[in-house]
């Protein structure tokens, strides 16, 4: 996370985005101002925005909305005060036509008056559930991005958009596995409980250790792969879907919220 990584544990919400507007964090969000909501990002032009929604509608799992902005805003309030969509993520994909034409620290450059940012909840705010818990998250300990996977499972279409499910990774002790699903079936906001344990070939992973987006990361004998629906299943459908422009974030760089993770808990 760059220079911010020594005080990125007693950041608020506020701070992170700041940090990341002034180019202090770099890398991964993973464990940066614990307790507060972060997102992944999705902004397109008006005239695709209206399928996007429908898009997250039919798969709440990998796409939990949990703020839009008007057109041509870069601010969302209700996810908190002077944040610019633009500036306040460490990194960015510029998309044309499906493919990534451009990693960024900010996209003021590209922005337009059409766009609509979509904020689709993330599964680190789940992780501080599971330290708290004491349940090791191996990213975290190897201050890595978490590993992310392309499945053969489809999501459900709508409009222009479709694509397969991708699924981020945690591995853990049967045990902490079963700890994890009680866990994080709290946070249905946030991608809930896993979707698959162990045996990865079963949805589509050749190689744990092979990840499509992220980094890998050490997997012990005695533990199984965990995976949980991601919300990087939006880039997957850019890119099978092709509209002509998008802006996301860069896997495992998330947009970092003033709501906290809490208010997200359903029991």
């Amino acid at each position: 996370m760059g220079e911010a990584a020594i005080d990125g544990r007693t950041m608020n919400g506020h701070a992170a985005r700041l940090a990341c507007r002034n180019g202090k964090v770099t890398g991964t969000t993973a464990g940066l101002a614990p307790g507060y909501v972060q997102g992944n990002l999705v902004i397109l032009p008006r005239e695709d925005a209206a399928d996007f929604m429908r898009f997250a509608q039919a798969n709440p799992k990998p796409c939990p909305i949990i703020g839009v902005s008007d057109v041509g805003s870069a601010n969302i309030p209700a996810l908190g005060a002077d944040l610019d969509i633009r500036t306040d993520i460490p990194g960015y994909r510029v998309w044309r036509d499906g493919e990534c034409v451009a990693e960024t620290g900010d996209v003021a450059e590209f922005w337009r008056d059409d766009l609509v940012s979509f904020v689709i909840g993330c599964s680190y705010s789940f992780e501080e559930a599971l330290v708290e818990d004491g349940i090791e998250i191996r990213h975290i300990t190897e201050n890595r991005k978490v590993p992310m996977f392309r499945t053969s499972i489809a999501t459900t279409p709508a409009g222009k958009f479709h694509g397969p499910l991708v699924v981020s990774m945690r591995p853990l002790k049967p045990a902490d596995a079963i700890r994890a699903v009680q866990i994080t079936s709290r946070y249905p906001a946030v991608h809930g409980a896993p979707v698959h344990i162990g045996l990865p070939q079963q949805i589509g992973i050749a190689d744990v250790n092979a990840p499509d987006y992220g980094d890998s990361v050490s997997v012990h004998d005695d533990e199984l792969p965990v995976f949980w629906a991601c919300g990087v299943t939006p880039q997957a459908a850019l890119v099978a879907s092709k509209p002509a422009f998008a802006i996301t974030h860069s896997p495992g760089s998330m947009l970092v919220t003033d709501l906290k993770n809490r208010q997200y808990a359903v029991i």
